[in-house]
């Protein structure tokens, strides 16, 4: 059961049908959490958590992990981390109740007993500070990890049958736990499991969460970026550019871009061309052996100057000048 599932012979109907096999469960954490996290490691397409053993040193993808909370009079206490796998996230499960209507029952009937309410009621204060207050416990439980493990770069706090929330902190320093990815979609609701983006979020958090990092991510489309621009570049230099010409048109290129990206420009209307002066316009694909000039060309737009403002033509918004 410890292999991970290929997500892609996970149909819809099978998605759906542990969405709603888990909707109907209600206010039974004890009951229900471990086996709710073990489908959905099937979902997900990641392994199901190992058996754990007597050495904690070993235990690094376990549910019930053994903690040792340190207090400041110098005494402990024991403490057990509901799902934990090391280097990835610290979970804690909770799980409310809907709110519903008692059934009506013949009037012989013995009263029913009152329904568990579980962390708290959905929709109510009470569940949001529940929650909360599941928040605050599973930083704890990072906080009591042995040194040597580290602060996990995730938190993430269930609601079994109901939700996913999702805090993280990529400098793994335990400061500063954000919702991620921003405060309005850091809880997932059961039902977005049918969402491929949403999976694939989830995935990354149980088996590579530092990909998630955006700033990660922004130095690697960096790099990829000014890979690419070397590749043009030594493209249009074999192709007889000078390389003063070359390094002007790709300089055209980002600030047009940069324009695009700040609103000066409508978006996803930047078509690159080159443009030698007032002959024909080839597109970037055909290189002609000479070129006089090359430049980023933009389509027309009401919302652009026409004629008579600097750097603007009567015919085609271009950047005409460029320092």
């Amino acid at each position: 059961m410890g292999a991970a599932i290929d997500t892609a012979e996970l149909s819809a109907e099978t998605i759906a049908a542990f969405v709603a096999r888990w909707q109907k469960s209600g206010a039974a954490e004890r009951a229900n959490y471990q086996l709710f996290l073990s489908e959905l490691c099937d979902v997900l397409g990641v392994p199901r958590p190992q058996p754990a053993g007597p050495d904690d040193a070993l235990n690094e993808y376990v549910f019930e992990r053994a903690v040792t909370f340190r207090h400041g009079d110098g005494s402990d206490s024991p403490g057990r981390i509901d799902l934990y796998k090391r280097g990835c996230f610290v979970l804690e499960a909770k799980q409310g109740a809907d709110q519903t209507q008692p059934a009506e029952r013949p009037l012989a009937a013995r009263a029913p007993a009152r329904p568990r309410k579980g962390a708290a009621v959905r929709g109510t204060k009470g569940w949001d500070d529940a929650m909360v207050r599941a928040r605050g416990q599973a930083e704890a439980y990072a906080k009591a990890l042995p040194v040597a493990e580290g602060w996990p770069p995730f938190l993430v706090v269930v609601d079994v049958g109901h939700c996913i929330e999702l805090y993280a902190d990529f400098s793994r320093s335990g400061k500063h736990y954000t919702q991620f990815p921003d405060a309005g979609s850091f809880r997932i609701p059961l039902g977005n499991l049918g969402r491929d983006d949403v999976r694939t979020r989830l995935r990354l958090v149980w088996i590579d969460p530092l990909a998630l990092d955006p700033a990660r991510r922004a130095a690697r489309v960096t790099r990829e970026i000014a890979e690419r621009l070397a590749r043009l570049a030594k493209s249009l230099e074999a192709a007889g550019h000078a390389p003063k010409t070359v390094a002007t048109f790709l300089m055209r290129c980002l600030f047009t871009m940069f324009a695009e990206d700040v609103g000066l420009l409508r978006r996803r209307r930047t078509v690159f061309r080159l443009m030698p002066g007032a002959g024909r316009v080839e597109p970037i694909a055909g290189l002609p052996p000479t070129l006089p000039r090359l430049t980023p060309w933009v389509p027309p737009s009401p919302a652009l100057p026409r004629g008579g403002g600097p750097g603007w033509g009567p015919r085609r918004a271009r950047f005409s000048r460029f320092p």
